[in-house]
């Protein structure tokens, strides 16, 4: 005769049953933590900055991201289109971006290109007038809607407010200022939306 104590089947089923619940619990423990660490939906809606590879763009080419519920774009201008800035420099209404400059544009893209380099423009894709989001309008020269001597640039199709290859409004339009340029910087082939040398927006 043994005396090994025999268990009831249904204590095994009992036994099995928490260890399966609490391997659960593990789990969602630890994705809880490691979700921690990434930033959150509401976060990213409030400002987080944002992250884009810009090693693969090809010139001419715009990207548009998302960043504060709000479109971003990322033009690889061309060294013909960076040229064309000082062809309008006098039709714009804020060449120097001297408008609402804290507002609108960083110290570092105060500047005719209104970027960091030359060739890369970022701006938010928003009139300043009543919130439309303007088109991009790349093709020179004559075109509806769009003067006779038309370098590049973007129209906003809800009242005809122009900017050029910078975001810089010309004169004379709906639109009060040029295009917002949030703060960003580079990081090797890394573009960082909403975070600069001096902090997050």
């Amino acid at each position: 005769m043994s005396n090994e104590k025999q268990v009831d089947p249904g204590r095994r089923v009992m036994l099995a049953a928490t260890c399966a619940a609490g391997g659960v619990v593990g789990l969602a423990t630890a994705g809880a933590l490691v979700s921690t660490f990434q930033p959150s939906e509401k976060a990213k809606a409030a400002g987080a900055p944002v992250e884009v590879d810009i090693a693969g763009m090809t010139v001419g080419e715009m990207k548009t991201v998302e960043w504060r519920g709000k479109p971003v774009w990322i033009l690889k201008r061309s060294p013909e289109m960076v040229a064309s800035l000082k062809k309008t420099d006098a039709d714009v209404a804020d060449p120097k971006s001297e408008r609402t400059p804290d507002m609108l544009t960083p110290e570092y893209a105060r500047n005719e290109h209104r970027s960091i380099k030359p060739e890369l423009l970022v701006a938010v894709g928003i009139c300043s007038h009543l919130g439309c989001s303007p088109t991009s309008k790349f093709t020179e020269g004559a075109q509806p809607n769009l003067p006779d001597n038309w370098h590049g640039g973007f129209l906003c199709p809800c009242h005809g407010s122009t900017f050029d290859l910078a975001g810089r409004v010309f004169k004379n339009k709906p639109a009060p200022d040029n295009l917002e340029v949030p703060r960003h910087m580079f990081v090797g082939d890394k573009l960082i939306i909403g975070k600069d040398e001096k902090g997050e927006a």
